[in-house]
Order: C-alpha cells, then structure tokens, then sequence
C-alpha cells in the first residue's frame, strides 16, 4: 500500500502543469481542496510538509511547483536514521564501500585524460596536506576524490546518495584517517598508505578496465579496514 503523502504527490503531479523549466505547477488552492476532496486545512498541513522535504516549491507572486528534490532529502534522512539509531555507521560504511565500487567501475568506462590529470592531482594534494600534518586538508582531498568518481559518472541517483553518506560517514574517515597517521609506516617519500592507494585507482581507471578499476577500489577499503584491526589488536596486546 503507497504511503499517504506518495499518494498525494501522485495526485499532485496528475493535476499539475508542465513548465519550461521541468517543474511543475499546481493548481490554486481552492481548486486542489475540491479536486483532492480534502479540507484546507489537511492541505496545507501536506504542502507544508512536501516543502520541507524540497519537493515543493513556492515563488512569490508566481505560484507553487512540484521539483525534484536536492540531495538535502538524503542528507537530512540520512542523519536522522544515524542519529537515532536505525542505522549504524557499519552500515552506512558498508553501503559506501559497495556504492563506491560500482562507482569505480563505471567511471573507467568514462574517464577522460583530463579528469586522470585532475585526480593525480588530488592525490597529490592528500599526500602533501597529511605530510604537512593538515589532517583538515588531507580529509578534504581524500572526500574530494571521491566525490569527483561520482561526478564522473554523473548519476543523479548516485549523487544524492553520496551526499547523504558523505555527511553521515565524515567524522568516521576523520578518525580513520587519524588513525592511519598514527600507526601506518611511511614510504620512502614520507608518504602513508591511506594516501597512495588513491595512486593505484587513478592507475586502474587509466586501462579503462571496469573490473580492475573496481578491484582497485576494493584494495582500497580493504586496507581501511584492516588499520582498524591493527588498531584494535595492537589495543588489545598493550592492556
């Protein structure tokens, strides 16, 4: 059975008109209430409600559309199930990584000799901001990379998942992070694995081989995870 108010967006839609700009226009009120059979009040009550989830907009003086929501309706149900504790970050984690492969996948596909230049570059920046000790610096680089995979790839979809988990999950790969600083061992540059293995992907998208773009990816929170459990048994055989 359809959720009441999927319901009334349904029969908003039906009701409404197409405009130039994608949107769509409701009706006046007057004519809502006697098409829907449903009292102003209980109207309103709705509208409302579909205006603070960003389905619905209304433009002073030009009248009240139906559009399609920013990723601001992911970040907010996001937060809250987290907050609330109908999710855990293990979960969101896990959606991450799986969302993130197929993301890698499928921008091998599309990546240009360009967008390769532009994540080196990225890459770069991680490794000098973490050897600087900006470890501020270092996550924005380590979230930018990411979020330019997904930009590649330019599913709306996607995107408005990445928003809600980037914003769940930050403060976790903060800590991550500074736990990689902590205890993984430098390479000869002075660099720490958390940064380079962002190398072995750029590497991977560059054959245009979906599969090993993937791999790749999946080297990568493999080796997020397994700092963890270093973390967690070095922990252990000090106590």
């Amino acid at each position: 059975m359809a959720d009441p108010l999927e319901s009334l967006v349904v029969r908003l839609i039906e009701l409404s008109a197409h405009t130039e700009g994608g949107a769509r226009r409701l009706p006046p009120e007057r004519q809502l209430v006697e098409k829907l059979e449903i009292s102003r009040g209980a109207l309103r009550e709705q509208l409302a409600m579909l205006e603070y989830l960003g389905v619905l907009r209304r433009r002073q003086g030009h009248g009240t559309y139906l559009d399609v929501p920013d990723a601001s309706l992911f970040r907010t149900s996001f937060t809250l199930m987290h907050r609330l504790g109908y999710l855990s970050t293990a979960q969101f984690v896990q959606a991450r990584e799986m969302v993130e492969e197929a993301i890698a996948a499928q921008a091998a596909l599309e990546i240009t000799d360009d967008d390769l230049i532009e994540l080196r570059a990225i890459v770069d920046k991680m490794v000098a901001r973490t050897a600087a000790g900006d470890q501020e610096g270092a996550l924005n680089a380590d979230l930018e990379f990411h979020n330019y995979l997904y930009e590649t790839v330019d599913n709306p979809v996607f995107n408005m998942m990445n928003e809600g988990l980037g914003t769940v999950l930050r403060e976790s790969i903060r800590a991550r992070r500074c736990l990689a600083v902590d205890i993984e061992h430098t390479d000869a540059d002075g660099a720490i694995n958390t940064d380079t293995v962002h190398f072995g992907i750029v590497d991977a998208l560059a054959t245009r081989d979906p599969e090993l773009a993937r791999a790749a990816m999946h080297k990568h929170f493999i080796d997020f995870s397994a700092l963890s459990l270093q973390a967690r048994t070095e922990t252990g055989t000090q106590s």
